[in-house]
């Protein structure tokens, strides 16, 4: 199975204007759902942990107390 990005022209971020590198800062693919390792496991434990939500929030009771 393969994939193709929409912004890389021959391995060069037409979006970002620079060398293509899926899953950097501001790359479209690092919004979806897949990871892409840094090579480190507890690194990427990490940010694993980090984008994980820390509290949730009950919409049920803040909608009540409006």
């Amino acid at each position: 199975m393969g994939w193709t990005c929409q912004h890389d022209h021959k391995g060069y971020c037409k979006l970002l204007k620079k060398s293509c590198l899926p899953g950097i800062k501001g790359c479209i693919l690092q919004k979806s759902e897949y990871i892409f390792s840094t090579g480190s496991f507890e690194e990427d434990k990490k940010i694993k942990e980090s984008k994980e939500p820390k509290e949730e929030i009950d919409f049920a009771a803040l909608a009540r107390s409006n």
